[in-house]
């Protein structure tokens, strides 16, 4: 937590470490807008590659319709903590019970939302215990392993990271070109200076044992649809990672409300946010909280 800080946070957000049971964890956070209705708490968590800073351009329009919004670094991400080359530390259980203690420590009950990676992790820990959570909202996030054309940039990533430093990796995706998104990170929220200084914030085994993760991860929606939360799956109109048509059947199987947005990729909450958010918000209202 002693990391320089990479970004600045949206207006009216703060920065600091969120203290939970489990260690801390670098967090934006903000609260509702002098005088809208306080409608309840978000906790979101992003994707492979990305960060805290993912969620930016929602605080603003949340805040507007009362919701105070927590997004977090999870660990080894960014500016949380963790260990350099011990993968066990990022196994699923393992980051699954992390998301537990970041909610305590936020408050329950409150709304889970986690983007493509994060929503995996986000499932993850309420398959293990749904009482926190008011709801769970998945962002462009599938019921399995990602498509196998990402399935070969990660396997392309991690072969990089056995063998290079992050600083040469870093080097040899810009020499590619900008990279397709693999849950992270989102299009649009900072320079290049900034991203590289988050890419070498983050752990090389966390990056390793969340890009294994992405490739093998099992379909778990039957499962996760009898948890009795209310679900959202959101994405946008397009998505290389999984394909629309796979999270419109997951929808369906998780008797979920579904949302498009027109206009983004992997990342609406950086392609078009304000439709973003006001979908987030519309479904959280719906969402009876006793």
């Amino acid at each position: 937590m002693s990391r320089q800080a990479t970004f600045t946070p949206p207006p009216g957000a703060r920065a600091y470490p969120l203290r939970t049971a489990r260690g801390e964890f670098a967090a934006v956070e903000s609260s509702p807008k002098a005088g809208a209705r306080v409608r309840g708490v978000v906790l979101m968590l992003p994707g492979f590659t990305g960060s805290k800073e993912d969620f930016s351009l929602l605080h603003e329009p949340l805040g507007e319709r009362g919701y105070r919004v927590v997004a977090l670094d999870g660990r080894g991400q960014h500016e949380s903590d963790g260990p350099e080359a011990d993968e066990s530390a990022y196994s699923r259980p393992e980051l699954a019970r992390d998301v537990l203690a970041q909610a305590e420590a936020v408050g329950v009950p409150l709304h889970l939302l986690g983007h493509s990676f994060g929503g995996q992790v986000a499932r993850a820990a309420v398959l293990l215990d749904h009482a926190p959570f008011l709801s769970l909202t998945l962002v462009s996030s599938g019921p399995a392993e990602i498509s196998v054309s990402q399935q070969q940039r990660v396997k392309l990533l991690r072969d990089a990271l056995a063998v290079m430093s992050m600083e040469e990796v870093w080097g040899a995706i810009q020499a590619m070109g900008p990279p397709e998104e693999v849950g992270g990170p989102a299009r649009g929220i900072g320079d290049q200076e900034q991203l590289r200084r988050r890419w070498l914030g983050n752990k090389p085994a966390q990056l390793r044992a969340a890009g294994r993760q992405l490739c093998t991860e099992p379909d778990r929606v039957g499962e996760l649809a009898g948890a009795p939360l209310p679900f959202h799956v959101l994405s946008g109109a397009h998505d290389d990672t999984w394909p629309v048509a796979l999270l419109d059947d997951m929808a369906l199987r998780l008797n979920a409300h579904r949302t498009v947005i027109t206009g983004a990729e992997h990342s609406p909450n950086a392609d078009r946010p304000l439709p973003m958010a006001a979908a987030l918000a519309d479904f959280w209202d719906g969402v009876r909280t006793v």
